[in-house]
């Protein structure tokens, strides 16, 4: 089959990578249809409403290295800027920095008004055509019924109702790799596929949201140190982030903590309430905050920071229509899901 006959393609998957490679597409004149399994577009864009403000609980913020990137997001002039996060390096359980001025080494950048924002924007055409399923979980992979060389998708929806679509001249997922492994799985046609996604590797990581509403109450300073992220040894911790001092953001103090993937994976199965009560303790002893939380919410990642990358930018098989793209594919990074998957929509178009 020539690339010329992939007209119709079905994509499974709604974070950076998806979303850059359904807009690539749909720019080249190819019908899209999106499926996310979740309630929102995004991936690990992602961002955790509250009463006292957004939280980014999954990318903290991105990079811009990649040309092709930089002329993307000047499609969104002034969607994203640029987070003077006053990072520090290294703090250990006893709050100690050992280096400093890290956002000075290569700009941060955040969408506005939260981190979801920026796939939310690339993917409006195709919300406004209907073609983004959300809340929509593809479980198996099949030919067509009644076209034998096209692709039919059996999904199920959030209230476990099924159901069948076809018509899909390719099929590309653009999720994390054991997922995707686990789908191909379910066609003896993407043997070849699923082979080379078994040397890929994730890490899990728990997430924290915390908020301190009081620190806004008159002659309250602000809680905590003076630095607006970190980098931590602790071996709870690998990461902090004062929501608060991104732009666009409200100003209730908020912080997001990430535990470290060892850590993560050790504790993946434990309670949210348990995990929430050793992170917070691990916090207090970083940053010195010792108020207690007005609000406290937690989300577990099980494919978070990729340990061995695939090695490639994406899997294309032009002779069964199916590919695979995704950060994991080169890296964890936002930039590396957009160049995973716009390499995958050239190589299709």
């Amino acid at each position: 089959m020539s690339p010329s006959k992939f007209q119709n393609i079905a994509i499974v998957g709604a974070g950076m990578a998806g979303v850059a490679c359904a807009r690539t597409l749909l720019q080249a004149g190819h019908q899209v249809r999106l499926f996310e399994k979740g309630q929102s577009l995004g991936g690990r864009m992602a961002t955790r409403n509250s009463p006292f403000g957004t939280f980014d609980h999954g990318a903290q913020y991105f990079t811009v290295r990649d040309p092709r990137f930089e002329r993307a997001l000047q499609t969104v002039p002034s969607l994203c800027k640029r987070w003077s996060a006053n990072a520090v390096q290294v703090l250990d359980e006893y709050g100690q920095v050992t280096a400093a001025g890290l956002a000075t080494r290569e700009a941060h950048w955040v969408p506005t008004p939260a981190m979801n924002a920026l796939v939310k924007r690339w993917a409006q055409p195709l919300l406004d055509q209907g073609h983004i399923e959300t809340q929509t979980k593809v479980k198996h992979l099949d030919r067509d019924v009644l076209q034998p060389h096209q692709w039919e998708l059996h999904t199920q929806d959030a209230a476990g109702g099924q159901h069948v679509y076809g018509g899909f001249d390719a099929v590309l997922l653009a999720i994390p790799a054991e997922p995707a492994r686990l789908l191909l799985n379910t066609s003896p046609l993407a043997d070849r596929l699923t082979q080379q996604l078994d040397m890929v590797q994730m890490a899990p990581c728990w997430t924290l949201m915390l908020a301190f509403p009081q620190a806004m109450q008159p002659g309250l300073s602000a809680l905590g140190p003076q630095w607006n992220a970190a980098r931590s040894t602790h071996h709870r911790i690998a990461w902090l982030a004062r929501e608060s001092s991104k732009p666009g953001r409200t100003v209730v103090e908020r912080w997001t903590v990430q535990a470290s993937a060892a850590w993560s994976q050790e504790h993946l199965e434990d309670d949210a309430q348990r995990v929430q009560a050793k992170l917070l303790k691990a916090f207090s002893q970083i940053t010195g905050i010792r108020a207690e939380p007005a609000y406290v919410d937690s989300r577990r990642w099980r494919f978070a920071q990729t340990t061995t990358a695939l090695g490639h930018s994406h899997l294309w098989d032009a002779g069964i229509g199916l590919g695979v793209c995704g950060d994991w594919c080169l890296g964890h990074r936002v930039e590396d899901a957009f160049v995973s998957g716009l390499e995958l929509a050239l190589s299709v178009a």
